[in-house]
């Protein structure tokens, strides 16, 4: 599967649908950085068509990547439906569908106090290969939690795959790849705000502040023409 020809459409996905934007003011992230811009999926997820779209843009990058899992979840809350509705959709598309080996899997939101690491992290436990699928990674901190509880039920993550990454590095000078490798898990981004971000139409003045953006937390740098 040609990902490369989707991933224009995707793009444009992103874009049309304003997954991706600027603030007139900056917003202080939970990092204590100042951004002007943001990457928010909540839209797509609150919709039936277009949450349809995006989950199968998500198996048409997972074939690309010739990768076959038994299982997707999504980080909670964030990706909590995405990750069902694409492997509600996955598994249907599997030949032995019929024999009810694929099951549906949820994180929990707020952890129980007590119990088997089964009952307090998930609503419904992922099984076999399973891919973990975050909405927007920047630090990497809820997805690196999503996968250290897998690993404490003894599931084998096969790949992290991050909707949109921030490309930003950590306070640790570490980016989010690093980081997620250190887990023994590949991590694959579907986009990139560096990618992204020039696409769009912009103040001069904003783009002078997320180019100096990068150029200080940034794994590359974002220029605007």
């Amino acid at each position: 599967m040609n990902w490369d020809k989707e991933k224009k459409k995707f793009y444009e996905f992103i874009i049309v649908n304003k997954v991706i934007g600027f603030f007139k003011e900056p917003i202080r992230l939970k990092s204590n950085r100042l951004s002007y811009f943001y990457i928010n999926w909540r839209n797509i997820s609150e919709d039936v068509n277009l949450i349809d779209k995006l989950t199968d843009y998500i198996i048409s990058f997972v074939g690309s990547l010739n990768l076959k899992p038994d299982c997707f979840y999504g980080v909670p809350e964030g990706a909590s439906k995405i990750g069902i509705i694409t492997q509600f959709k996955w598994a249907k598309k599997q030949k032995n569908y019929h024999t009810r080996i694929y099951n549906l899997p949820m994180g929990r939101g707020k952890l129980k106090d007590h119990g088997e690491p089964k009952d307090r992290f998930f609503l419904g436990m992922p099984k076999g290969k399973v891919i973990v699928i975050e909405d927007v990674t920047t630090t990497g901190g809820s997805l690196i939690t999503s996968i250290q509880n897998i690993k404490a039920i003894k599931v084998d993550i096969i790949a992290a795959i991050g909707i949109t990454n921030r490309n930003e590095l950590r306070d640790d000078g570490k980016s989010v790849e690093e980081v997620i490798r250190e887990e023994d898990v590949k991590y694959y981004a579907m986009s990139n705000a560096v990618d992204l971000l020039p696409n769009l139409t912009i103040d001069k003045d904003i783009a002078i502040h997320i180019e100096e953006y990068f150029k200080n937390y940034g794994t590359r740098e974002v220029k605007f023409s």
